[in-house]
């Protein structure tokens, strides 16, 4: 039987006409993800740094007083904030007046999930704080830029919880630089970013973006009654805070014998070596003064901040790998961690007699923190229960910067006045503190102690 031919269909012109009809219907139906101009870095500057962004919540009391000068001791209020995401494992930054006074600290990620927060360290004299959650897996990081180039008129973005709208989106310009404010009677600010990107209530702790996506500052303050005005907190003196602060809560748990510092250029990467303690880790491991570390365990360091990342966690008789440039060469060496105990043993005389650790704070660290006529200071890191210094009411965080006659830039200023053989003709000494803002003084009496001998 013979194969019949192909039948061919006619369809008439009326059906051609109601597929395409059909086919344009379905192609405007069809989900869009925006053409090449809608995607705008702005855009693209804000979806890279939501996941990073966070919303905070909590109950604080008021008991100074309210916008009218009366007295409203006792007022519960809803306290609202934003942060940014400075570590996987969930160390967040934000304003230190965010968090003041909040009994319970509720964190909201990007993804809706809620988590309870808890005050790490705190700075209140430049406003800044991190706080902990605890995650269920790892969190992305803010990206971070430099606040050293910014010209006025460039471009900025700023996301926070505006208001309580979590994850609010304004953009606008930098107006000008270097702005002192004054915000109250208790909050004064040096060297702010100002702008015209809307910063509301819920703002602060947020950060301030520019076109690439680069946090260049945290946002931190309004000014009450005018519009289209703005402030944030350039984001170097940010990172070198919060690396004060990391550094701080890592030396609670271990003691390295390290001083870091950022590399002189602007562009370069890295932790510098500033300065190796004697019988330190770090100098049994090989460090030396001028050797840049470029990775420490599993994080690379892109600048000291890193470094401390890495410790915050870690115990004493850990085991780190560091990575440092050296010159031409690149070496891997080991560190084992040492108890803070150690450290201050090994500065006995200091703490026997005084009841005192002490960590000096770098000079140009200092005078960016605290803007101080004195040319640099000690960091308290802790004092000893019922020692001199505890009686006279100095603590942890106040800064040392001098004893009778003498500025106490290092360590050994302090062993200096200590050592004086007319020692007794001025005992009680003088010492002069900073805490917070202000400058303080008093006495102590010191009994010298004939067995606090240096180790």
């Amino acid at each position: 039987m013979a194969d019949r031919p192909a039948r061919t269909v006619s369809i008439p012109r009326w059906a051609f006409a109601s597929l395409i009809l059909v086919g344009s219907f379905a192609g405007w139906c069809r989900p869009s993800y925006g053409s090449e101009a809608r995607n705008s870095p702005i855009v693209q500057a804000v979806q890279s740094v939501r996941a990073s962004v966070v919303n905070i919540r909590g109950e604080k009391t008021l008991g100074g007083g309210n916008a009218a000068g009366q007295v409203d001791a006792g007022r519960r209020v809803n306290g609202m904030g934003t942060g940014v995401i400075i570590d996987p494992r969930g160390y967040i930054v934000t304003n230190h007046h965010v968090v003041d006074g909040v009994r319970e600290i509720q964190v909201t990620l990007a993804d809706g999930s809620r988590y309870a927060g808890r005050l790490i360290k705190r700075h209140a004299e430049t406003d800044l704080a991190i706080i902990k959650i605890d995650p269920a897996e790892s969190l992305p990081v803010i990206k971070v830029g430099t606040s050293s180039d910014l010209m006025p008129g460039e471009s900025v973005i700023a996301v926070g919880n505006a208001f309580g709208y979590e994850h609010t989106v304004t953009r606008g310009i930098i107006s000008a630089l270097h702005r002192s404010v004054q915000v109250s009677d208790a909050q004064h600010y040096d060297d702010l970013i100002q702008t015209d990107a809307s910063i509301n209530p819920g703002n602060s702790g947020g950060p301030l973006l520019n076109i690439d996506g680069e946090m260049i500052g945290i946002n931190v303050a309004v000014r009450a009654g005018a519009q289209g005005i703005g402030f944030a907190i350039p984001v170097d003196k940010v990172i070198a805070v919060v690396t004060e602060l990391m550094a701080l809560q890592a030396g609670e748990r271990t003691w390295t014998g390290l001083r870091l510092k950022p590399p002189s250029g602007a562009t370069e990467q890295g932790a510098v070596v500033a300065e190796v303690e004697e019988k330190s880790p770090a100098e049994a491991a090989g460090l030396q003064p001028g050797d840049v570390v470029i990775q420490i365990g599993n994080q690379r360091a892109e600048r000291p901040l890193d470094v401390h990342r890495a410790l915050v966690e870690m115990s004493a008789g850990d085991r780190v790998d560091v990575e440092v440039r050296r010159g031409e060469q690149q070496l891997k060496l080991t560190m084992t961690l040492a108890s803070p105990a150690v450290a201050r043993r090994s500065n006995n005389l200091i703490w026997e007699t005084l009841g005192l650790d002490l960590r000096q704070i770098p000079p140009d660290e200092f005078q960016q923190l605290y803007r101080s006529q004195y040319r640099g200071g000690l960091l308290i890191t802790a004092v000893r229960p019922q020692s001199v210094a505890a009686e006279q009411g100095l603590r942890r965080g106040d800064v040392l910067v001098g004893l009778h006659v003498w500025e106490t830039v290092a360590p050994e200023h302090v062993a200096y006045v200590l050592g004086r053989p007319d020692f007794s003709s001025f005992n009680p000494v003088k010492f002069i503190i900073i805490r917070g803002k202000d400058a303080f003084f008093g006495y102590l009496p010191i009994s010298m102690n004939p067995t606090a001998k240096r180790e």
